[in-house]
């Protein structure tokens, strides 16, 4: 059965006239625009034996729009062309970017523009309109596999009550970004939107401090402007990794530093100094939860004493997607998938929702203090995990699970949505859930 989306871009596909010799770019510039029309973070086209399958990630799942046949190979090399990539080089993956403004692709920058961050910055500020995109091809059996990356804007999720925190977490999280030091992590998986919560703590940071604040950033890539922050964009092929640029960052006399993401021992380390030598840090880390976050910051190297004396806090979160209002309640307790909820709605899918159910995303968030008595004694013992969370929990903690619960009770989102996200063996066995209780 064809979903409304597939049936709203092949109609869209069929306007165009295939004997047009700009027929190809037009392909490409449709697929960009409309992708960012519907709401979608990246595209991908998978080569297979007949063509090149189209599919879009919207709120966090992968919906097919499109398989393309005849001019597959061209699409790919439209967009290499576009993100100023190799187009004869298959045999290899290779990374660009590409600038779009109101329908229309930005011409591509030069070799020299694409290694020195300052001229792209310049270059992007000729456009002002411009959203940028990033392209990554990879060599498969059936050719080049191609995903584009559409960034979101510079003017969405501005501030931190854009983003949905719950009310007593975005509290303490501004206090927490009032600090002079120390160091503020947000953890997640791919996807989870870290970057976008960094973004939005910066600009609170530069809209709330009383007076002028030196802020730098080191981010892989950048992916949006932030006025008052000196962004920088590591290039690891001329040596500029993240440890060389934090090192020489703090000779740059800064006050706030957004490190885009730990990723090794030696930028983990040198985060963790540079907040103990007065400076505030943010900074974002892939894991399951702030319990998980500490563990694995632990088996990096990190020494106990630094993880407790400069860690400030540690926002971990999720996005789920919201359900449609088209959504109904259900009484078949199979339908909870195992969760402890006494209410929930499914999804059912309608016109405005393209047949999936759901309509946007929800944010859950939880914030751990590592200096809490417990955790701190937890994280000086080089407990795990589990240990941690217990006594985070003990401590007052509201676990990303239990938020989610609480909201599919709320009829936000659905059972399947908890599950698709957290997995089907999370807060199975528990003979008593967790209770969320409002702050």
């Amino acid at each position: 059965m064809t979903s409304p989306l597939e049936q709203s871009f092949g109609q869209s596909l069929a306007r165009l006239n295939p004997r047009d010799e700009r027929y190809v770019a037009e392909v490409v510039d449709l697929i960009l625009s409309s992708a960012r029309a519907a709401g979608a973070s990246d595209v991908h086209l998978v080569p297979d034996r007949s063509g090149l399958q189209m599919d879009w990630r919207i709120d966090g799942v992968l919906q097919p729009v499109v398989h393309l046949e005849a001019i597959a190979p061209n699409v790919v090399a439209r967009l290499k062309v576009l993100a100023q990539l190799l187009t004869y080089r298959t045999d290899v993956p290779q990374e660009g970017r590409i600038l779009e403004r109101q329908g229309e692709q930005v011409p591509p920058r030069t070799a020299a523009a694409m290694a020195d961050p300052e001229r792209t910055t310049a270059e992007t500020k000729m456009h002002p309109q411009a959203v940028e995109m990033r392209l990554s091809t990879f060599p498969t059996l059936y050719g080049e596999k191609a995903v584009v990356r559409l960034f979101v804007g510079s003017g969405r999720y501005c501030r931190l009550d854009d983003l949905g925190l719950p009310a007593h977490i975005a509290t303490d999280w501004r206090q927490l970004l009032a600090a002079t030091n120390g160091v503020l992590l947000i953890s997640g998986p791919a996807g989870s939107g870290k970057t976008t919560t960094l973004y939005a703590s910066l600009r609170e940071i530069l809209e709330t401090s009383p007076e002028r604040r030196s802020v730098v950033s080191l981010e892989d890539p950048i992916e949006a402007e932030v006025p008052g922050v000196a962004q920088s964009q590591v290039n690891a092929a001329a040596g500029f990794d993240y440890g060389c640029g934090l090192r020489s960052i703090l000779r740059q006399d800064p006050e706030v530093i957004m490190v885009g993401e730990i990723r090794d021992r030696e930028t983990a380390e040198t985060v963790f100094q540079a907040s103990l030598s007065g400076h505030l840090v943010l900074t974002s880390f892939h894991a399951g939860s702030s319990a998980e976050a500490l563990s694995r910051l632990s088996d990096l190297g990190v020494e106990p004493y630094l993880l407790r004396s400069g860690l400030l806090g540690i926002l971990s979160q999720r996005l789920q997607r919201r359900l449609c209002p088209c959504a109904i309640a259900c009484d078949d307790r199979t339908q909870a998938l195992g969760l402890p909820v006494s209410s929930f709605r499914i999804p059912t899918g309608c016109k405005s929702c393209g047949g999936t159910g759901y309509s946007g995303r929800l944010l859950a968030a939880e914030l751990l203090h590592p200096a809490a008595g417990p955790v701190a004694r937890a994280i000086l013992n080089r407990a795990d995990a589990a240990e941690i969370e217990r006594q985070a929990i003990e401590a007052g903690l509201i676990t990303l699970f239990a938020q989610s619960c609480r909201a599919v009770e709320l009829g936000d989102t659905s059972p399947a949505e908890v599950r698709r996200v957290f997995g089907v063996q999370e807060g199975r066995g528990r003979k008593s859930p967790e209770t969320f209780v409002a702050p």
